[in-house]
């Protein structure tokens, strides 16, 4: 009986802490004319969390902590996206500068607190263009 209280006492908990995820939906739009960044992943991150979320065409996005979009622990977190197009040849190429593929260099931060609904990051073009074109 002492091992089904404490089992539930753990269910309890676990449960307690997942109400306390915060919704987080928002869009990746190019910097010089606002259009969307059509395919790729964002990225958010603490020294022990991440969670990822898919870019759609319309560049948008929702982040999950157990589900795609069941949203995420207050804080604030460290963002990188990577849009890597793979081409023909074997290669690839990034759509967006290189520097957002790391959460080190993309100079990016979100801070959840609150249900955000239309987050927006600008980020900047590759300034290298696409091979081929």
């Amino acid at each position: 009986m002492k091992h089904y209280s404490i089992l539930i006492l753990l269910v309890l908990l676990f449960v307690a802490g997942c109400s306390k995820q915060v919704g987080m939906m928002g869009t990746v739009v190019f910097s010089d004319d606002g259009s969307p960044v059509p395919f790729g992943n964002v990225i958010l991150s603490t020294p022990t969390f991440q969670s990822r979320g898919e870019l759609n065409k319309q560049g948008q996005f929702a982040m999950g902590t157990f589900g795609t979009n069941d949203g995420l622990p207050p804080g604030t977190y460290t963002v990188h996206i990577v849009a890597v197009e793979t081409l023909g040849d074997s290669s690839s190429y990034s759509w967006i500068d290189p520097k957002y593929s790391s959460a080190q260099s993309s100079g990016l931060e979100i801070t959840v607190t609150k249900a955000i609904k239309d987050y927006e990051i600008k980020v900047d073009r590759n300034p290298k263009p696409r091979p081929g074109r």
